[in-house]
């Protein structure tokens, strides 16, 4: 139910103009949110030497702001604040500003974000924080409005007195700088808990917590904002499979199509917006990230294979019908995300009027469409962040029971009005950079729809993907991967989370082909991995790369949030890939890895969902399909498509190949066709090139 829409522009800035009355010093920079900043009147430094040198000499304290570009509250305060020229000239004449994007520097992000957290109780973005000029922080906070509002300080009055400090009390700050330095020093240390492994228990506990905080009427974890998170999910029908629990399955179920049925979910483009603003996932926060959307893919697999029903099948060709359409460089990579905002207001893209509709349809198609989209005069969403919102909007989400052929004929050529309409609207800004992590994701979600849905769209774009993350983010040479690249410009910055989702995205690939070509390149990424970031004597997988300068602390990320971290994602591919290659020492570092963070997994296991995935397949030798034979020919495809049919997430898919263990590649071929072994260990049933064999044993527990 989608269509083409006009490509918009690569770095639309909200608050851009033909002639700009400043510059600063992100003029050059390329990442898009710092170029939408680079004609305020602030003089917004990026990250750097440049920066850090002028503090010091000045004695100047440091504002950083960090956000990122499709950020709506960022917009806000950029709009109210960091655009008023009272304002740009109070930081000039006393403070050293810098800019940074967090999705480019998610180790600096994740440094001053643990400090706000702790100090104020609470995070997100736009994140605003005072340091000296050693990089030490002092104090922060998150959005804050031009005036004093609603218990918030205006922003001009808390820098007047972050300067009366500053100026009067500046031994107390520094003094408190130090402490809280030191505070987030020993935050950033695990102590290494090898002598308390974790297991079942954690396991069990992790589901039952899990579902204790399911919301049973409208699917879903907690109240509201709701997010999908689909990490927790996908641990329970893990959790479903391995305890028999009925009721974690019927929970993911209800999610899914709580989801699915939502305003949440672009019920005319395809794709996801970032959360919920309530608890029954009607009115969404617009903005699409690629991150989410990749996660819900690999979701809406898992529900499918699952439960075998169409309906969640067509939401992740939906959501990758969009990936294609409207987030997809012309060479294969993904971009970041897309604005919240349209023309300076949240929603205006994706949202009608019942006035509009009527104008735009006929009687029949207009009663079909209010009926089924949940269309009212009054509406259902209002911008409450705008000084002038648009009245009566409504987010379209899925209210009535399902519809008769003849109406669904009716709904559909209703849509396909809706779609032209929306087409000739000015689109939200769209983040046009590449983020090696964020593909890695990406590639996986296309990699497994291919291989579960078999559509043959899906396995040349997760191929072209993987093209692209070779020829531009890669260094063959120096087996190094950059984190970001944008129009020929590549971020060299050296982040676990690139290494860790593409080698994961990577493994599915193999997964889904049995190419042995991309069998070795996972084995290039999973050695670079262990080499820049593993900790051989605690475990566990640093952030940033040895060396990486400017860095106050050097953190083991172990929060599994809107994003999982680095250390889980690679804790499950490099247990994926250890069985594939019978490589015991990548085995030893994903399980030292699940170690190091046992507590966390004991005690608050919310924190780290994905972790959970890792201890579950750690937990179970993996069942084992090696396919013998040429892995380009149509019998291999059956087969595969046979392995990947059903919910088993204790399996590893193989060929006999290339760096496979050993002993698949003693596996005898067929001449004229791809065979399957099905084994457990290296006991192996006889060969069969019947798919209907290959799920059997897959299904069996």
């Amino acid at each position: 139910m989608s269509t083409a829409s006009p490509t918009p522009p690569s770095t639309p800035s909200p608050s851009s103009s033909a002639t700009p009355a400043h510059t600063n010093h992100l003029a050059t920079e390329h990442s898009p949110y710092l170029l939408q900043h680079a004609h305020n009147p602030v003089e917004w430094y990026p990250w750097g030497d440049a920066a850090f040198i002028r503090a010091k000499a000045e004695d100047k304290p440091i504002l950083l702001s960090i956000g990122y570009s499709t950020c709506h509250w960022c917009h806000v305060m950029e709009r109210e604040s960091f655009e008023d020229e009272k304002v740009g000239a109070y930081l000039r004449d006393h403070f050293i500003s810098i800019k940074v994007d967090r999705e480019e520097r998610p180790d600096v992000d994740k440094i001053y974000m643990n400090f706000v957290q702790i100090t104020t109780g609470g995070g997100g973005w736009p994140l605003n924080v005072f340091l000296t000029p050693d990089l030490k922080p002092f104090y922060g906070g998150t959005y804050w409005p031009p005036q004093s509002r609603q218990g918030r300080p205006g922003f001009l009055a808390v820098l007047e007195r972050v300067v009366e400090l500053w100026t009067t009390r500046r031994h107390d700050l520094d003094a408190s700088a130090n402490e809280l330095a030191a505070k987030l020093q020993s935050m950033a240390e695990h102590e290494a808990a090898n002598a308390f492994p974790a297991g079942e228990r954690e396991l069990r506990g992790a589901g039952e917590s899990f579902l204790h905080e399911f919301d049973s009427i409208h699917g879903g974890f907690g109240g509201a904002p709701k997010f999908p998170r689909p990490s927790q999910p996908l641990y329970l029908l893990r959790y479903a499979r391995r305890f028999d629990s009925a009721d974690a399955r019927k929970a993911v179920l209800k999610t899914c199509d709580g989801m699915a049925a939502g305003g949440m979910n672009d019920q005319l483009g395809g794709g996801f917006a970032r959360y919920s603003v309530d608890e029954r996932w009607l009115v969404p926060h617009f903005e699409k990230m690629l991150y989410d959307n990749a996660q819900l893919v690999q979701l809406y697999l898992d529900a499918y294979q699952t439960a075998k029903l169409p309906r969640h099948a067509a939401v992740v060709r939906a959501t990758l019908g969009y990936v294609l359409r409207d987030m997809t460089h012309p060479e294969g990579g993904f971009f970041s995300a897309e604005d919240a905002d349209s023309e300076g207001q949240e929603g205006k893209f994706y949202c009608w009027t019942r006035k509009e509709l009527s104008a735009l349809l006929t009687p029949e198609e207009f009663n079909v469409t209010v009926k089924h989209f949940g269309i009212t005069e009054a509406g259902n969403f209002v911008d409450h962040s705008h000084p002038h919102p648009l009245p009566h909007l409504n987010v379209l989400s899925l209210v009535g029971p399902a519809l008769s052929a003849h109406d669904q004929t009716i709904l559909d050529s209703a849509t396909r009005k809706m779609i032209e309409v929306r087409s000739h609207r000015i689109r939200p800004h769209r983040d046009d950079k590449v983020l090696a992590s964020w593909n890695g994701m990406m590639l996986g979600a296309f990699a497994r729809a291919w291989v579960v849905l078999q559509d043959e769209e899906y396995r040349t774009a997760a191929e072209r993907n993987l093209a692209f993350i070779k020829s531009h983010l890669w260094d063959a040479t120096t087996k190094t991967l950059a984190h970001r690249w944008r129009e020929g410009h590549v971020e060299a910055v050296q982040i676990v989370d690139s290494y860790a989702n593409v080698l994961a995205g990577v493994v599915d690939l193999y997964e889904a082909t049995v190419d042995p070509r991309h069998l070795e390149f996972a084995i290039s990424l999973a050695n670079a991995l262990i080499e820049r970031f593993y900790d051989p004597k605690d475990g566990g997988f640093w952030q940033s790369a040895p060396g990486t300068p400017h860095l106050l602390v050097r953190h083991k990320e172990d929060y599994d949030g809107a994003e999982p971290s680095g250390n889980s994602v690679a804790a499950l591919a490099l247990l994926k890939l250890a069985a594939i290659c019978d490589r015991k020492d990548w085995r030893e570092a994903a399980e030292k890895t699940i170690r190091l963070f046992a507590q966390r997994l004991h005690q608050t296991p919310q924190a780290v969902p994905h972790l959970l995935l890792a201890l579950d397949f750690a937990l179970q030798e993996p069942k084992r399909v090696v396919l013998a034979g040429d892995w380009t020919c149509g019998s291999t495809a059956a087969l595969l498509h046979a392995a990947h049919s059903g919910f088993q997430p204790h399996k590893v898919v193989l060929g006999n190949r290339g760096p496979v263990d050993a002993f698949s590649r003693t596996l005898p071929e067929n001449e004229e066709f791809t065979q399957a072994y099905c084994c457990t260990g290296t006991a192996c049933q006889p060969p069969t090139r019947e798919a209907a064999k290959v799920e059997a044993f897959l299904a069996a527990k």
